[in-house]
C-alpha cells in the first residue's frame, strides 16, 4: 500500500517536473545554507583555536595597564616591568615550565640594498620553550651572548625569505637599524594569525642587547610565562597576580596595574563568540525552510484543487479517506526529502569551496547534514498534512461535480 503510495507521488511530481523543482527550491537553499554556514563556521572556530594554540603550549601573558574592557586602561603611573620581576616569577612561582621577558619595537632590517620594515623583538633563550616555536636551522642564544647582549639574531621565517631568499642566512650578517648582527638561526613557520598578522615577520635578539642598542632603557613590554603540562593555569594566574602585587606595592584596596592574559580563556572566549555567530546564521538559514515549506503547501493546495474530480472518483469507488490522506501526505514529504538531499549535495560543495576560499578547514559535521535531512522530512509532514487532510475531507458528490 505504501509502496504503490509512493509510486503515485513519483507520478504526480514527474508530471509537473518545473512546477515541482520550483516547489523543492525553498528547501534546497534552506538545506544548503544550514550546512554551509555550520560547516564554515565549525572550520573558523577550529582556525581560531589552532591559531591562538601556536602562541604557545599554557601560555600566560602578564602586561603592564589593567587590560582590555576595565576602566582606566594603562595608568600612566604604571611602571613598567624588569628583568628582575621575570627572574621572581621565575623563582617563586611553582608549576612553571618557563619564563620569558619580551620588549618590541619596530625597525628596519637591512641586507645588501634590501630593505625591510619588520618587528624587533628582545627576549631570552627561553621565548623558544614558552612559545613552543622550534628553530628550523641554526641554534639558540647561548648564556654569555644574552648576558653580555651580544649583537646575535634569530630569524623569522618571513624575514628570512625577504632578505635571503632561498639562501641559508645562518652566519650572514645584517643590520637592524645601524647595528650589524650575525644571524645564528631561522625559526620554523608559523604563518598567519587568527587576527590576520604574519606571526614570522619578526627578528628576535637577546633581551640586553634590544636594551642597550634598540630602546636605550632597561624596561620589558611584557612576561610570557608557560606553565607544566597539567598545571592549571588558573592556580599559575593567581600567584603570579599575588607576586606582583607584593614587588609592586599595590595595597589591597588598590587596583591592578597589570594584567595577566590566560590563552585558554582567550581561546574559550573567541571560540565561544565563532559558535554563537554560526548558530544564529543557521538559524537565519534555517529561516528558508519555512519559506519552503510555505511553498510546498501552497503547490498541494493548488494539486488537490487542480484533481478534485480525481479526488472524487477514488472516494466513489470505495478508497478511504485515510488514503487519500496518505497520498497526498506522501506527495509532500517525497518533495522535502527531496529537495533536502539536494540541498546536502549544493550544501557541502558550498562549504568545501568556502572553505578553501577564506583558508579554514573544511570540517564535516554529520550530525548537522543528518538534521536538515530529517528536517527537511519534518517541513514536507507540517506543511503537507493541512493540504492532504482538505483533500481526505472532500465530500465525493461535490467533488465529482467539480469543473
Amino acid at each position: 500500500m505504501l509502496w504503490e503510495t509512493y509510486l503515485l507521488a513519483q507520478r504526480e511530481i514527474r508530471r509537473n517536473v518545473l512546477r515541482s523543482a520550483l516547489t523543492v527550491l525553498g528547501i534546497v537553499i534552506g538545506v544548503a545554507a544550514v550546512i554551509t554556514m555550520v560547516t564554515l563556521g565549525s572550520g573558523a572556530t577550529a582556525q581560531v583555536t589552532s591559531d591562538i594554540s601556536k602562541l604557545g603550549s599554557n601560555m600566560l601573558q602578564v602586561r603592564v595597564g589593567q587590560g582590555f574592557g576595565r576602566s582606566g586602561g594603562v595608568r600612566s603611573e604604571a611602571p613598567p616591568f624588569k628583568i628582575a620581576d621575570a627572574i621572581a616569577i621565575e623563582q617563586n612561582v611553582s608549576g612553571l615550565q618557563a619564563v620569558a621577558p619580551v620588549s618590541n619595537n619596530a625597525g628596519q632590517a637591512i641586507l645588501g640594498n634590501i630593505n625591510w620594515a619588520t618587528n624587533i623583538t628582545g627576549s631570552t633563550d627561553a621565548y623558544h620553550d614558552v612559545r613552543d616555536w622550534p628553530l628550523a636551522v641554526g641554534r639558540r642564544f647561548h648564556e654569555g651572548e644574552m648576558r653580555s647582549g651580544q649583537a646575535v639574531c634569530v630569524l623569522g621565517s618571513t624575514v628570512r625569505e625577504k632578505l635571503f631568499g632561498a639562501e641559508d642566512p645562518v652566519g650572514a650578517t645584517l643590520r637592524l637599524g645601524k647595528i650589524s648582527f650575525r644571524v645564528i638561526g631561522v625559526l620554523v613557520s608559523k604563518g598567519q594569525s587568527s587576527f590576520g598578522t604574519d606571526q614570522d615577520d619578526f627578528v628576535l635578539i637577546p633581551l640586553r642587547t634590544f636594551q642597550r642598542r634598540i630602546a636605550g632603557d632597561i624596561n620589558v613590554g611584557s612576561i610570557m610565562v608557560s606553565a607544566r603540562d597539567g598545571v592549571a593555569t588558573e592556580k599559575v594566574q593567581t600567584d603570579i597576580e599575588y607576586l606582583l602585587r607584593e614587588r609592586r606595592g599595590i595595597t589591597a584596596n588598590q587596583e591592578n596595574d597589570f594584567h595577566v592574559r590566560d590563552m585558554k580563556e582567550i581561546i574559550a572566549t573567541l571560540t565561544g563568540t565563532t559558535r554563537v555567530m554560526t548558530a544564529l546564521l543557521g538559524a537565519v538559514a534555517a529561516v528558508s525552510l519555512l519559506v519552503g515549506g510555505i511553498g510546498i503547501m501552497n503547490i498541494m493546495l493548488v494539486s488537490v484543487t487542480e484533481r478534485t474530480r480525481e479526488i472524487g472518483t477514488r472516494l466513489a469507488i470505495g478508497a478511504l479517506e485515510r488514503q487519500v490522506l496518505l497520498q497526498f501526505l506522501v506527495e509532500a514529504v517525497v518533495l522535502a526529502c527531496f529537495g533536502g538531499l539536494l540541498g546536502i549535495i549544493l550544501g557541502l560543495g558550498a562549504a568545501a569551496l568556502g572553505a578553501s576560499l577564506l583558508g579554514v578547514p573544511f570540517i564535516l559535521n554529520p550530525g548537522i547534514v543528518l538534521a536538515a535531512f530529517f528536517f527537511s522530512a519534518a517541513v514536507g509532514v507540517l506543511f503537507g498534512y493541512f493540504p492532504a487532510r482538505q483533500a481526505a475531507r472532500l465530500n465525493p458528490i461535490e467533488a465529482l461535480r467539480h469543473e
